[in-house]
């Protein structure tokens, strides 16, 4: 097998392929780390990796003493998730060369299953809005989206077929659409967070990014220790989709207004019922409650470097820092009733529906690395603690993707995967390296 067919692999087919012999997991490896060291000076995904490391984790999987559901496949792990063999930065000047003494749960967990960490991936400054150098491998001028940003340019471009990320306000989802592939946010609290950096405890989610959907509900499966869960079953039924544009519909650009109504129209015609959903009045405040709580939150869980590291943190990190410590208590508390109102509500919003499809961001990547764009369209969501799933669908006029996210309600995750492998198929989505 070429080395672009072997890294082109799904994580599933991964396994199974060194299960049969097809290839061993240390060819896998070489392959890998081959194909790294070729494309990432230019996408400069990787904060670091070890050749040794993976090489002697590929060799113990062939000989038989690792086994497991993510036996022999490379992951790539978020720069803000604690690892025990690669030093954990949070993309900070603060915690340079810092290296933990334990891993992260989830990174036990993908151990534990067999899964080879390849290596820590380019996060923004403490998962905020101050880019590391990161591009788009769609076109090396244009941002990969952030907080995320290594994660999903290295899923993109085949140097992982899967990689851990996180989100706060649209750290995972904007990187998927931005980079066009499949990423899943879960819902609230179901993956643990123990060993990872916090900013905002009440919104603070891990998820996964990856080029096929089959292989999100393998790392569900890891993640939640359920191997035998990881094999989704068929969508039972015709799907019901509601579309929703948001309150934010204004920040939304010509080509995120175009690629959801094209994505609506090839879901009705796959043979979904496609319906419009219109939220209650009060969501219009729910983005402008999410940065409230994200700032007020931020300023307490960075309190130790803003204390003592003040002149290493960016002007991007120290102005949030500052609305959370000028918001009030009062104005906090009032965020957080509006949303415990609108989560009440959310249940019988998505009671209608398998799901609502809504925009990923405001259009394609912006070019340039000094930014990586606007959350703005996950916002809203982050506080009702609901999964979102970006769907790879479309292109905008400048030829690069424009994701679409699947929502559906609180802990509906298994359904909400099993609809998006049904999309997958149904829309003849195949998200190839490039």
């Amino acid at each position: 097998m070429s080395k672009k067919a072997m890294i082109g692999l799904s994580a599933v087919q991964m396994v199974a392929s060194i299960k049969d012999k097809s290839f061993s997991a240390v060819e896998l490896a070489q392959e890998t780390l081959g194909f790294i060291q070729e494309r990432d000076a230019e996408v400069r995904a990787w904060l670091c990796w070890s050749e040794d490391r993976v090489l002697e984790r590929a060799r113990l999987i062939d000989s038989g003493e690792i086994s497991g559901v993510l036996a022999g496949v490379p992951v790539g792990i978020k720069d803000i998730i604690d690892t025990s063999e690669y030093p954990t930065c949070h993309g900070s000047p603060i915690y340079k060369g810092h290296q933990p003494g334990f891993d992260a749960a989830s990174v036990a967990l993908i151990k534990e299953a067999g899964g080879i960490v390849v290596g820590k991936t380019v996060t923004t400054e403490f998962a905020y809005f101050q880019p590391g150098p990161t591009a788009n491998p769609h076109n090396l001028k244009h941002t990969p989206g952030g907080s995320s940003s290594g994660s999903a340019a290295a899923v993109a471009a085949g140097m992982v077929p899967v990689a851990l990320a996180t989100q706060t306000a649209g750290s995972l989802i904007r990187p998927a659409s931005y980079c066009g592939i499949w990423g899943y946010k879960p819902s609230f609290g179901l993956f643990s967070l123990a060993g990872i950096k916090p900013m905002a405890q009440s919104l603070d989610t891990l998820g996964v990014l990856a080029r096929h959907v089959e292989d999100l509900a393998l790392m569900q499966a890891v993640l939640l220790k359920s191997p035998g869960c990881a094999a989704l079953e068929p969508f039972g039924g015709v799907p019901t989709i509601g579309v929703c544009r948001t309150y934010d519909w204004p920040s939304a650009d010509e080509d995120a207004r175009r690629v959801l109504g094209e994505a609506a129209e090839a879901l009705a015609d796959a043979g979904a019922n496609v319906v419009e959903c219109d939220l209650p009045s009060g969501f219009e405040g729910m983005t402008q409650a999410q940065r409230v709580i994200q700032a007020f939150e931020a300023a307490r869980a960075l309190s130790l470097e803003h204390a003592c590291y003040l002149d290493k943190l960016s002007p991007s990190i120290i102005k949030l820092i500052d609305e959370g410590l000028a918001c009030s208590r009062e104005t906090y508390f009032e965020a957080q009733l509006l949303v415990a109102e609108c989560r009440a509500q959310s249940k019988g919003i998505f009671d209608l529906y398998d799901a609502v499809l809504a925009p990923s961001a405001p259009g394609a990547a912006p070019e340039g690395l000094k930014a990586t764009g606007d959350p703005i369209f996950s916002r809203m969501w982050m506080p009702l603690h609901v999964p979102c799933i970006n769907m790879p669908f479309g292109r905008g006029s400048s030829g690069l993707p424009v994701g679409v996210q699947l929502i559906s309600g609180f802990l509906h995750d298994s359904r909400l995967l099993q609809l998006s492998a049904w999309a997958e198929k149904k829309l003849g989505i195949h998200v190839e390296p490039v």
